[in-house]
Order: C-alpha cells, then structure tokens, then sequence
C-alpha cells in the first residue's frame, strides 16, 4: 500500500538520511584516512563534547543569534516587501537599493559592521540582518504583486474594516511567500552566523569551527556541523513545515 502524506515523505527523508550515512561510512572505510573519520567516531565526540557542556553552550548561543537576526529580517523584510509591491513609486525608488543590497558579499557586510560598530553581538545580529533582508523583500514583493485584486474588491464591498481585510484576505494570499522567504532564510542565516562568529566572536559554533580548524580538528568539525545541522532539520520539520500546512490549509 503506497504511503501518503507527511507521514509517507516522513519515511522518505529518514530513508535518505540513512542512506547518506551509509555512503559515509563506505568512503571512511575506502578512503581509510584520518581527513574523514567514521560516523561512530564523529557520533562518539558528539556525546563527549554534550557531557562536557561545550557543544550545548556554544550551539544556544549560535541558536539566540540565529533567531534574533531571522527575526529582525524577517519582519523589516516582510513590511518592506508589502510596501514595494504595493506602491509602484516606492518600488522604483527603492529597486536600485535592492539591486545593490542583494549583490554585496556578505563578508563586506560583516568587515564592515564589525568595524562600525566593534566586535559584539549587535554588530554580528544586524550583519546576518542585513544579508537576508533583501531575499525576503525580493519574494513577499512577488507575493503582493500576485494578490488577488478580486477577492480584495469583495472584501471592500462588504465593507470590512481593513485590519480585518489585511488579516483574512490580503495576509493569507501571502503566506506561501512568507514560508518560502523563511525557509530560505532560515538555511542562509545559520551559514552567515557562523562566518560572524568565525570572523569576529569568542564564541558559538562558528568560534569553536575555527579552533578546530587550526588544530587540524576534523572530527571536532563534522561533530559540530552534524549537530547544528540537525537542529535546523528539526526546526524546518517541526516548526515551518506544520506551520505552512496550517496556515495554507483555506486553500484547499
């Protein structure tokens, strides 16, 4: 009997993650070197590094980052999108700013707030702010640009207050959007975090990377990358994808 639904791809991606440790373990064994330890080695420093306390300390202050940065591109990103897509001088005034926002490395970013405003975790949080907004403006726009005039005719011809029109028609044709402007957001933040941190912090998963890096630390690397890399997995499975069905569910 074919699965479907949640559960059926829930399969699937246990499937393909078994799948990928499986090819892991053949290449450490092929390979036989220690550039690529096995997974039982890389899952034995894992315990190690939770028992000593290092991996949960730097992963939650990596995690309080991650969130307030996500957080802050996500709502500046949102209202800023709204408005280009729905007034088309402020589009135009701003789509050269865009343009540029979206093409600066995020390295000149993080130099550049690192040296504006010094070596702390403001500058960090609006450097990764500052990567992200642009993606996030770049697709709620497209979703204000594609919201069903009709439905927002109809809503003034009932003659409902417009709190009420942007919560129940307008904000809900946005949702897609918004979900895939978090997603993407979420899978880029993480990575800028980390370069902050390497680049600039005493701490997180980016600072302890760059230890292990000079200490030619390969297990310690994949140990920290596994781990912060699953609790990303889990907040995409638990978190955004039960999130989208629920507020996408009118569609159907």
């Amino acid at each position: 009997m074919k699965r479907n639904g949640p559960q059926g791809e829930g399969w699937l991606r246990a499937a393909s993650l078994a799948a990928f440790l499986l090819l892991w373990q053949l290449a450490a064994w092929l390979f036989a070197s220690q550039t690529l330890p096995t997974p039982a080695t890389v899952f034995a420093r894992i315990a190690a590094e939770t028992a000593s306390l290092a991996l949960p300390t730097h992963l939650a202050i990596t995690l309080a980052r991650v969130v307030v940065a996500f957080g802050l591109a996500m709502a500046l990103g949102a209202a800023i999108g709204i408005a280009m897509g729905r007034w088309r001088r402020l589009d135009a005034l701003l789509d050269g700013w865009l343009v540029l926002g979206l093409n600066i490395p995020a390295l000149v970013t993080i130099i550049l707030c690192y040296v504006w405003f010094g070596l702390n975790d403001a500058a960090a949080i609006v450097a990764v702010a500052l990567n992200k907004i642009p993606t996030v403006v770049v697709t709620v726009r497209e979703g204000a640009r594609a919201v069903d005039a009709r439905l927002m005719q109809v809503a003034h011809a009932y003659r409902l207050p417009r709190l009420r029109t942007f919560a129940r028609v307008y904000l809900p044709q946005l949702v897609p959007y918004l979900m895939a402007a978090a997603r993407s957001g979420l899978s880029l933040i993480w990575k800028i975090v980390l370069v902050v941190e390497l680049l600039g912090r005493s701490n997180g998963v980016g600072f302890q990377l760059n230890m292990f890096f000079q200490l030619f630390d390969i297990t310690g690397i994949l140990a920290y990358t596994l781990v912060f890399a699953a609790v990303v997995l889990v907040v995409e499975a638990a978190v955004l994808r039960p999130l989208e069905r629920r507020l996408t569910r009118w569609r159907s």
